[in-house]
Protein backbone atom coordinates (compact mmCIF):
# COMPACT_ATOMS: atom_id res chain seq x y z
CA UNK A 1 0.00 0.00 0.00
CA UNK A 2 1.24 3.48 -0.84
CA UNK A 3 -0.08 6.80 0.40
CA UNK A 4 0.00 9.47 -2.26
CA UNK A 5 1.36 12.96 -1.71
CA UNK A 6 -2.19 14.21 -1.31
CA UNK A 7 -2.88 11.52 1.27
CA UNK A 8 0.28 12.36 3.22
CA UNK A 9 -0.66 16.03 3.25
CA UNK A 10 -4.17 15.29 4.46
CA UNK A 11 -2.84 12.92 7.13
CA UNK A 12 -0.41 15.57 8.40
CA UNK A 13 -3.23 18.11 8.41
CA UNK A 14 -5.42 15.72 10.41
CA UNK A 15 -2.71 15.30 13.05
CA UNK A 16 -2.13 19.07 13.27
CA UNK A 17 -5.82 19.89 13.48
CA UNK A 18 -6.47 17.26 16.12
CA UNK A 19 -3.50 18.44 18.16
CA UNK A 20 -4.49 22.10 17.90
CA UNK A 21 -8.16 21.38 18.64
CA UNK A 22 -7.40 19.43 21.81
CA UNK A 23 -4.61 21.82 22.88
CA UNK A 24 -6.57 25.04 22.50
CA UNK A 25 -10.05 23.57 23.08
CA UNK A 26 -11.41 24.32 19.59
CA UNK A 27 -14.01 21.66 18.76
CA UNK A 28 -14.22 22.89 15.19
CA UNK A 29 -10.54 22.09 14.58
CA UNK A 30 -10.98 18.71 16.30
CA UNK A 31 -13.91 17.93 14.01
CA UNK A 32 -11.96 18.91 10.90
CA UNK A 33 -8.99 16.77 12.01
CA UNK A 34 -11.23 13.78 12.68
CA UNK A 35 -12.86 14.17 9.26
CA UNK A 36 -9.46 14.31 7.57
CA UNK A 37 -8.29 11.18 9.43
CA UNK A 38 -11.52 9.36 8.58
CA UNK A 39 -11.04 10.23 4.89
CA UNK A 40 -7.57 8.67 4.90
CA UNK A 41 -8.88 5.57 6.69
CA UNK A 42 -11.73 5.19 4.21
CA UNK A 43 -9.30 5.56 1.32
CA UNK A 44 -7.15 2.77 2.79
CA UNK A 45 -10.17 0.45 3.08
CA UNK A 46 -11.21 1.14 -0.51
CA UNK A 47 -7.69 0.50 -1.84
CA UNK A 48 -7.34 -2.76 0.10
CA UNK A 49 -10.30 -4.31 -1.72
CA UNK A 50 -8.90 -6.75 -4.25
CA UNK A 51 -10.72 -6.97 -7.58
CA UNK A 52 -11.17 -10.45 -9.07
CA UNK A 53 -9.48 -10.40 -12.46
CA UNK A 54 -8.34 -13.21 -14.76
CA UNK A 55 -5.41 -12.51 -17.05
CA UNK A 56 -4.54 -14.57 -20.14
CA UNK A 57 -1.81 -13.99 -22.71
CA UNK A 58 -1.16 -15.14 -26.25
CA UNK A 59 2.15 -14.48 -27.97
CA UNK A 60 2.18 -14.50 -31.76
CA UNK A 61 4.74 -16.00 -31.97
CA UNK A 62 6.69 -16.56 -28.76
CA UNK A 63 9.93 -17.38 -30.62
CA UNK A 64 11.22 -15.14 -33.40
CA UNK A 65 14.49 -14.25 -35.06
CA UNK A 66 15.97 -10.87 -34.35
CA UNK A 67 14.10 -8.17 -36.28
CA UNK A 68 11.04 -10.29 -37.05
CA UNK A 69 7.63 -9.04 -35.83
CA UNK A 70 6.10 -10.43 -32.65
CA UNK A 71 3.02 -9.34 -30.73
CA UNK A 72 1.33 -10.06 -27.43
CA UNK A 73 -2.43 -10.23 -26.93
CA UNK A 74 -3.53 -9.61 -23.34
CA UNK A 75 -7.08 -10.35 -22.17
CA UNK A 76 -8.31 -9.15 -18.76
CA UNK A 77 -11.68 -10.47 -17.53
CA UNK A 78 -13.63 -9.28 -14.49
CA UNK A 79 -14.72 -12.49 -12.72
CA UNK A 80 -16.11 -10.69 -9.66
CA UNK A 81 -19.61 -9.44 -8.90
CA UNK A 82 -18.75 -5.77 -8.65
CA UNK A 83 -17.77 -3.23 -11.24
CA UNK A 84 -14.03 -2.69 -11.08
CA UNK A 85 -14.06 1.08 -10.76
CA UNK A 86 -11.02 3.29 -10.16
CA UNK A 87 -8.50 0.80 -11.55
CA UNK A 88 -5.34 1.63 -13.45
CA UNK A 89 -3.44 -1.20 -15.14
CA UNK A 90 -0.22 -1.47 -17.10
CA UNK A 91 1.62 -4.46 -18.54
CA UNK A 92 5.38 -4.81 -18.45
CA UNK A 93 7.06 -5.61 -21.77
CA UNK A 94 10.81 -5.69 -21.44
CA UNK A 95 11.87 -2.28 -20.17
CA UNK A 96 8.67 -0.45 -21.13
CA UNK A 97 5.10 -0.45 -19.86
CA UNK A 98 1.87 -0.71 -21.86
CA UNK A 99 -1.36 0.86 -20.49
CA UNK A 100 -4.34 -1.52 -20.25
CA UNK A 101 -7.89 -0.08 -20.05
CA UNK A 102 -9.70 -1.76 -17.14
CA UNK A 103 -11.45 1.29 -15.69
CA UNK A 104 -15.05 0.47 -14.71
CA UNK A 105 -14.89 -3.03 -16.22
CA UNK A 106 -18.28 -4.68 -15.73
CA UNK A 107 -18.68 -8.14 -14.14
CA UNK A 108 -18.28 -10.94 -16.70
CA UNK A 109 -16.83 -8.58 -19.30
CA UNK A 110 -13.28 -8.49 -20.58
CA UNK A 111 -10.96 -6.10 -22.31
CA UNK A 112 -8.26 -7.00 -24.82
CA UNK A 113 -5.04 -5.23 -25.67
CA UNK A 114 -2.64 -6.17 -28.46
CA UNK A 115 0.81 -4.63 -28.71
CA UNK A 116 4.14 -5.27 -30.40
CA UNK A 117 7.02 -6.90 -28.56
CA UNK A 118 10.43 -5.30 -29.27
CA UNK A 119 12.68 -7.69 -31.21
CA UNK A 120 15.44 -5.32 -32.26
CA UNK A 121 17.93 -7.05 -29.91
CA UNK A 122 18.65 -10.70 -29.25
CA UNK A 123 17.54 -11.89 -25.84
CA UNK A 124 14.66 -13.06 -23.70
CA UNK A 125 12.00 -10.36 -23.40
CA UNK A 126 9.98 -10.78 -20.17
CA UNK A 127 6.32 -9.85 -20.61
CA UNK A 128 4.18 -9.36 -17.52
CA UNK A 129 2.93 -9.60 -14.94
CA UNK A 130 0.01 -7.18 -15.27
CA UNK A 131 0.24 -4.49 -12.59
CA UNK A 132 -3.19 -3.30 -11.42
CA UNK A 133 -3.37 -0.20 -9.21
CA UNK A 134 -6.45 0.39 -7.03
CA UNK A 135 -7.13 4.00 -6.01
CA UNK A 136 -9.77 5.62 -3.84
CA UNK A 137 -12.01 8.35 -5.34
CA UNK A 138 -10.03 11.12 -3.62
CA UNK A 139 -6.65 9.80 -4.73
CA UNK A 140 -5.28 9.50 -1.20
CA UNK A 141 -4.10 5.87 -1.24
CA UNK A 142 -2.96 3.65 -4.13
CA UNK A 143 -2.31 -0.09 -3.90
CA UNK A 144 -0.65 -1.99 -6.77
CA UNK A 145 -0.94 -5.78 -7.20
CA UNK A 146 0.44 -8.16 -9.86
CA UNK A 147 -1.95 -10.35 -11.87
CA UNK A 148 -0.96 -13.28 -14.04
CA UNK A 149 2.46 -14.84 -14.56
CA UNK A 150 5.29 -13.39 -16.62
CA UNK A 151 6.01 -15.18 -19.88
CA UNK A 152 9.16 -14.89 -22.00
CA UNK A 153 9.36 -14.07 -25.68
CA UNK A 154 12.54 -15.59 -27.13
CA UNK A 155 14.33 -13.39 -29.66
CA UNK A 156 16.77 -15.70 -31.44
CA UNK A 157 19.85 -14.53 -33.34
CA UNK A 158 19.49 -13.98 -37.06
CA UNK A 159 20.03 -17.13 -39.11
CA UNK A 160 22.09 -16.91 -42.30
CA UNK A 161 21.77 -19.75 -44.85
CA UNK A 162 24.64 -22.22 -45.04
CA UNK A 163 24.66 -24.58 -48.03
CA UNK A 164 27.82 -26.62 -47.45
CA UNK A 165 27.49 -29.97 -45.67
CA UNK A 166 30.40 -30.93 -43.39
CA UNK A 167 32.24 -34.17 -43.90
CA UNK A 168 32.36 -36.90 -41.31
CA UNK A 169 35.26 -38.92 -40.01
CA UNK A 170 35.66 -42.63 -40.59
CA UNK A 171 37.90 -44.20 -37.96
CA UNK A 172 39.43 -47.55 -38.87
CA UNK A 173 40.74 -50.18 -36.47
CA UNK A 174 44.35 -49.21 -37.15
CA UNK A 175 43.66 -45.68 -35.86
CA UNK A 176 43.52 -43.93 -39.21
CA UNK A 177 40.98 -41.12 -39.57
CA UNK A 178 39.64 -40.38 -43.05
CA UNK A 179 37.09 -37.93 -44.34
CA UNK A 180 33.94 -39.67 -45.46
CA UNK A 181 30.72 -38.56 -47.16
CA UNK A 182 27.88 -37.61 -44.92
CA UNK A 183 25.44 -40.41 -44.16
CA UNK A 184 27.00 -43.08 -46.37
CA UNK A 185 26.96 -46.88 -45.94
CA UNK A 186 30.05 -48.49 -47.44
CA UNK A 187 31.12 -52.02 -48.31
CA UNK A 188 33.45 -53.64 -45.77
CA UNK A 189 33.99 -57.40 -46.47
CA UNK A 190 32.48 -60.73 -47.61
CA UNK A 191 31.60 -63.68 -45.42
CA UNK A 192 29.94 -67.07 -45.80
CA UNK A 193 26.16 -67.26 -45.91
CA UNK A 194 24.40 -68.34 -42.71
CA UNK A 195 20.75 -69.22 -42.24
CA UNK A 196 18.73 -66.05 -41.73
CA UNK A 197 20.76 -63.75 -43.98
CA UNK A 198 18.78 -61.78 -46.55
CA UNK A 199 19.22 -63.03 -50.10
CA UNK A 200 19.54 -59.48 -51.40
CA UNK A 201 22.87 -59.24 -49.58
CA UNK A 202 24.31 -62.26 -51.44
CA UNK A 203 27.20 -61.34 -53.72
CA UNK A 204 26.37 -63.62 -56.64
CA UNK A 205 29.54 -63.07 -58.71
CA UNK A 206 31.83 -64.07 -55.84
CA UNK A 207 29.51 -66.94 -54.88
CA UNK A 208 29.74 -68.37 -58.43
CA UNK A 209 33.51 -68.11 -58.39
CA UNK A 210 34.15 -69.81 -55.02
CA UNK A 211 31.28 -72.29 -55.24
CA UNK A 212 29.38 -71.22 -52.08
CA UNK A 213 27.13 -68.37 -51.09
CA UNK A 214 28.97 -65.25 -49.95
CA UNK A 215 27.25 -62.32 -48.24
CA UNK A 216 28.25 -58.65 -48.26
CA UNK A 217 29.12 -56.99 -44.94
CA UNK A 218 28.45 -53.24 -44.92
CA UNK A 219 29.71 -50.61 -42.49
CA UNK A 220 27.49 -47.71 -41.48
CA UNK A 221 29.84 -44.74 -41.64
CA UNK A 222 29.37 -42.47 -38.68
CA UNK A 223 27.60 -39.20 -39.35
CA UNK A 224 29.72 -36.07 -38.97
CA UNK A 225 29.26 -34.81 -35.43
CA UNK A 226 29.58 -31.07 -34.99
CA UNK A 227 30.59 -29.30 -31.80
CA UNK A 228 30.02 -25.54 -31.72
CA UNK A 229 31.97 -23.82 -28.95
CA UNK A 230 30.80 -20.23 -28.38
CA UNK A 231 33.20 -17.95 -26.51
CA UNK A 232 30.98 -15.86 -24.23
CA UNK A 233 33.71 -14.32 -22.09
CA UNK A 234 33.79 -10.57 -21.53
CA UNK A 235 37.52 -10.60 -22.28
CA UNK A 236 36.88 -12.06 -25.73
CA UNK A 237 34.50 -9.25 -26.72
CA UNK A 238 35.96 -6.03 -25.28
CA UNK A 239 34.45 -3.58 -27.77
CA UNK A 240 31.05 -2.02 -27.06
CA UNK A 241 28.68 -0.07 -29.31
CA UNK A 242 25.90 1.50 -27.29
CA UNK A 243 26.66 -0.90 -24.45
CA UNK A 244 26.32 -3.96 -26.74
CA UNK A 245 29.18 -6.28 -27.74
CA UNK A 246 28.48 -6.54 -31.47
CA UNK A 247 31.20 -9.16 -31.94
CA UNK A 248 29.36 -11.45 -29.51
CA UNK A 249 26.06 -10.84 -31.32
CA UNK A 250 27.76 -11.82 -34.59
CA UNK A 251 29.18 -14.97 -32.99
CA UNK A 252 25.69 -15.89 -31.77
CA UNK A 253 24.34 -15.45 -35.31
CA UNK A 254 27.07 -17.71 -36.70
CA UNK A 255 26.35 -20.35 -34.05
CA UNK A 256 22.62 -20.23 -34.79
CA UNK A 257 23.28 -20.57 -38.53
CA UNK A 258 25.51 -23.62 -38.05
CA UNK A 259 23.09 -25.31 -35.65
CA UNK A 260 20.14 -24.69 -37.96
CA UNK A 261 22.01 -25.99 -41.03
CA UNK A 262 23.04 -29.12 -39.12
CA UNK A 263 19.47 -29.82 -38.00
CA UNK A 264 18.16 -29.39 -41.53
CA UNK A 265 20.75 -31.89 -42.76
CA UNK A 266 19.90 -34.31 -39.90
CA UNK A 267 23.41 -34.06 -38.50
CA UNK A 268 24.21 -34.39 -34.79
CA UNK A 269 25.29 -31.04 -33.37
CA UNK A 270 26.22 -29.95 -29.86
CA UNK A 271 26.28 -26.33 -28.69
CA UNK A 272 28.61 -25.43 -25.83
CA UNK A 273 29.34 -22.09 -24.17
CA UNK A 274 32.78 -21.36 -22.79
CA UNK A 275 31.49 -19.48 -19.75
CA UNK A 276 28.70 -20.50 -17.44
CA UNK A 277 25.24 -20.21 -18.94
CA UNK A 278 22.65 -18.01 -17.21
CA UNK A 279 19.98 -19.73 -15.18
CA UNK A 280 16.70 -20.42 -16.93
CA UNK A 281 13.94 -17.85 -16.36
CA UNK A 282 12.16 -18.39 -13.08
CA UNK A 283 8.92 -19.06 -14.92
CA UNK A 284 9.66 -20.70 -18.25
CA UNK A 285 6.06 -21.05 -19.36
CA UNK A 286 4.27 -20.70 -22.63
CA UNK A 287 2.00 -17.75 -23.30
CA UNK A 288 -1.10 -19.83 -22.56
CA UNK A 289 0.20 -20.79 -19.11
CA UNK A 290 1.42 -24.29 -19.94
CA UNK A 291 4.83 -25.64 -19.05
CA UNK A 292 7.57 -25.21 -21.61
CA UNK A 293 9.96 -28.01 -22.54
CA UNK A 294 13.74 -28.07 -22.23
CA UNK A 295 15.55 -25.17 -23.82
CA UNK A 296 16.73 -25.83 -27.36
CA UNK A 297 19.99 -24.47 -28.79
CA UNK A 298 18.34 -21.37 -30.28
CA UNK A 299 16.69 -20.58 -26.94
CA UNK A 300 20.04 -20.99 -25.23
CA UNK A 301 21.61 -18.59 -27.73
CA UNK A 302 18.81 -16.10 -27.08
CA UNK A 303 19.50 -16.26 -23.34
CA UNK A 304 23.31 -16.31 -23.68
CA UNK A 305 25.14 -13.63 -21.72
CA UNK A 306 28.76 -12.63 -21.33
CA UNK A 307 30.72 -14.27 -18.52
CA UNK A 308 33.56 -12.76 -16.47
CA UNK A 309 35.41 -16.09 -16.13
CA UNK A 310 38.78 -15.54 -17.84
CA UNK A 311 40.05 -19.12 -17.45
CA UNK A 312 36.94 -20.76 -18.91
CA UNK A 313 38.61 -21.57 -22.26
CA UNK A 314 41.17 -23.83 -20.61
CA UNK A 315 38.45 -25.72 -18.71
CA UNK A 316 36.29 -26.05 -21.84
CA UNK A 317 39.14 -27.37 -24.02
CA UNK A 318 40.13 -29.85 -21.31
CA UNK A 319 36.60 -31.25 -21.30
CA UNK A 320 36.54 -31.43 -25.09
CA UNK A 321 39.85 -33.30 -25.15
CA UNK A 322 38.74 -35.82 -22.55
CA UNK A 323 35.22 -36.49 -23.85
CA UNK A 324 35.77 -36.21 -27.64
CA UNK A 325 32.23 -35.05 -28.23
CA UNK A 326 32.48 -34.94 -32.03
CA UNK A 327 34.80 -34.83 -35.03
CA UNK A 328 34.25 -31.28 -36.29
CA UNK A 329 34.92 -28.44 -33.84
CA UNK A 330 33.89 -24.85 -34.60
CA UNK A 331 35.19 -22.23 -32.16
CA UNK A 332 33.53 -18.81 -32.38
CA UNK A 333 35.14 -15.91 -30.55
CA UNK A 334 35.86 -12.18 -30.64
CA UNK A 335 39.00 -10.04 -30.96
CA UNK A 336 40.08 -10.78 -27.38
CA UNK A 337 39.80 -14.53 -27.88
CA UNK A 338 42.75 -14.84 -30.26
CA UNK A 339 45.09 -15.14 -27.29
CA UNK A 340 43.44 -18.46 -26.41
CA UNK A 341 43.78 -20.10 -29.83
CA UNK A 342 46.72 -22.14 -28.57
CA UNK A 343 44.37 -24.12 -26.32
CA UNK A 344 42.02 -24.68 -29.25
CA UNK A 345 44.86 -25.71 -31.54
CA UNK A 346 45.85 -28.41 -29.05
CA UNK A 347 42.54 -30.15 -29.83
CA UNK A 348 43.50 -31.03 -33.42
CA UNK A 349 44.54 -34.50 -32.34
CA UNK A 350 41.10 -35.22 -30.89
CA UNK A 351 39.09 -33.42 -33.57
CA UNK A 352 40.09 -34.01 -37.22
CA UNK A 353 38.39 -30.78 -38.33
CA UNK A 354 38.83 -27.53 -36.37
CA UNK A 355 37.54 -24.17 -37.65
CA UNK A 356 37.83 -20.86 -35.79
CA UNK A 357 35.64 -17.84 -36.45
CA UNK A 358 36.92 -14.47 -35.17
CA UNK A 359 34.41 -11.60 -35.25
CA UNK A 360 34.91 -7.87 -35.05
CA UNK A 361 38.72 -7.81 -35.14
CA UNK A 362 40.28 -4.62 -36.48
CA UNK A 363 43.14 -6.56 -38.08
CA UNK A 364 43.07 -10.03 -39.66
CA UNK A 365 44.37 -12.95 -37.66
CA UNK A 366 47.95 -13.88 -38.69
CA UNK A 367 47.92 -16.86 -41.08
CA UNK A 368 48.84 -20.19 -39.59
CA UNK A 369 47.90 -19.19 -36.05
CA UNK A 370 48.19 -22.33 -33.93
CA UNK A 371 47.96 -24.29 -37.18
CA UNK A 372 44.22 -23.62 -37.41
CA UNK A 373 41.87 -22.61 -40.20
CA UNK A 374 40.73 -19.14 -39.07
CA UNK A 375 37.91 -17.14 -40.63
CA UNK A 376 37.91 -13.41 -39.87
CA UNK A 377 34.43 -11.96 -40.30
CA UNK A 378 32.82 -8.65 -39.52
CA UNK A 379 29.46 -10.24 -38.77
CA UNK A 380 27.44 -13.42 -39.09
CA UNK A 381 26.49 -12.74 -42.71
CA UNK A 382 30.13 -12.53 -43.81
CA UNK A 383 30.96 -15.70 -41.89
CA UNK A 384 28.14 -17.52 -43.70
CA UNK A 385 29.42 -16.26 -47.05
CA UNK A 386 32.91 -17.62 -46.37
CA UNK A 387 31.73 -20.87 -44.76
CA UNK A 388 31.29 -22.75 -48.05
CA UNK A 389 34.89 -22.07 -49.03
CA UNK A 390 36.18 -23.22 -45.65
CA UNK A 391 34.17 -26.44 -45.72
CA UNK A 392 35.79 -27.58 -49.01
CA UNK A 393 38.85 -28.71 -47.13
Amino acid sequence: MGITARGIGLLVAAVVLLGAGFRFAYPELTLLGAAAGAAVGYAALVAVWRPRLTVTRRADPDRVARGEPASMTLTVRNTGRLRSANLLAEDRCGTRTVPVPVLRLRPGRDTEVRYDVPTDRRGVVPVGPLRVTRRDPLGLVALARPYGAAVPVWVHPRIHPLTAVPRGAGRSLDGRVDGVPHGSITFDSLREYVVGDELRRVHWRTSARVGELMVRENVDTSLPRLVVLLDNRVAAHPQRVGGVAESFESACEAAASIVTAAHRADLPVLLLLVGAEPAEPAEVTTADGGADGPLGPLDRLAAAELSTDRDAVRAATTRLRQDRLGDTLIFLTGPGGRDELGHVGALRGAYPSVVVGVFGAAEPTPPGTAGLVVVDAADGAQFAAEWDGVRRW
